[in-house]
């Protein structure tokens, strides 16, 4: 099973929305998911390392 960042991006931000309330409870929860949103974020946008595709290499050389 994969992660769906995406869908995770919005819950978090929707989360974040309704905590913002003045008290420290709530500063403490929304700095979290700050860091949390950032790094689901950032994983949302990096690309998979690509495949190195070995070509069989020839034993003679041809003239040309």
């Amino acid at each position: 099973m994969t992660s769906d960042f995406s869908a995770a991006c919005v819950h978090l931000e929707r989360a974040y929305y309704y905590l913002r309330g003045d008290d420290e409870t709530s500063r403490a929860a929304c700095d979290t998911l700050d860091l949390l949103i950032e790094t689901v974020t950032e994983a949302l946008h990096k690309r998979p390392k690509a495949g190195v595709l070995e070509f069989p290499q020839s034993t003679t050389r041809q003239a040309g």
